[in-house]
């Protein structure tokens, strides 16, 4: 049975570290989900590939701390949005074939909770997305991929993947007005990544050993100039 791990308010750095943490340590009990507990205030985070002085060319004032992520793609700006992160067993599946069926069954999810009418992007251009275009970071929002979910022609979920020897980090977000609070998209993204693993999940808090961790690796990587200016 995967655990669904419950955390107290994290800042954005602390968010990635507690990913990386559990990557590296957690996944001996099972897969985890985690939606994200955010503190007071915006943030973002962007690509681990991006270069960090294109990234803030694209933040206006007021977006709030920003950090690289341990995964790709492009730039998220976190508000509103339901934020959430799943580790899971290395698969041999390609990180599309993972967006495919992951996403398929949180689309699946979000139609029977009567969320909202979730409409597939078709096919796109491999040109059409790419964490830079024209010398500039783009936003992982502004151009949706195929696997991406839509909205009114809008993209909604996106999501970036990570292997970590075992395991397998997908960091996903779903902005719609309001995600963070609509107890029907949790309760959708739940019921997706239990169908995708094909194993339900038990709700725990999150253990005190992995929290001291990921604050300790905050400090030490994801808050530093070194990370954040790697690139």
């Amino acid at each position: 049975m995967g655990k669904q791990l419950l955390t107290p308010a994290l800042n954005v750095y602390e968010q990635m570290a507690l990913d990386d943490t559990l990557a590296h340590h957690a996944l001996a009990d099972g897969p985890v989900l985690r939606f994200y507990h955010w503190v007071v205030g915006a943030s973002v985070t962007f690509g681990y590939g991006q270069f960090v002085q294109s990234v803030k060319k694209q933040c206006p004032a007021g977006s709030g701390p920003i950090c690289r992520r341990p995964t790709g793609g492009g730039i998220v700006f976190h508000g509103e949005d339901l934020t959430f992160s799943l580790i899971f067993k290395n698969i041999s599946a390609r990180p599309k074939e993972i967006y495919a069926l992951l996403h398929g069954a949180i689309e699946n999810a979000l139609l029977e909770n009567g969320s909202m009418d979730i409409l597939r992007q078709g096919q796109v251009e491999v040109q059409a997305y790419a964490p830079t275009q024209n010398g500039l970071a783009s936003g992982c929002f502004v151009n949706p991929v195929e696997n991406d979910l839509l909205s009114g022609g809008r993209k909604i979920l996106g999501g970036a993947i990570r292997r970590f020897g075992e395991a397998v980090l997908y960091q996903g977000s779903l902005q719609c007005p309001h995600a963070r609070s609509n107890v029907l998209f949790r309760r959708a993204v739940a019921q997706g990544a239990a169908r995708f693993l094909q194993e339900p999940f038990a709700v725990f808090p999150a253990q005190e050993s992995f929290l001291a961790q990921a604050r300790k690796l905050a400090k030490t990587q994801y808050e530093t100039l070194a990370w954040n200016e790697k690139f």
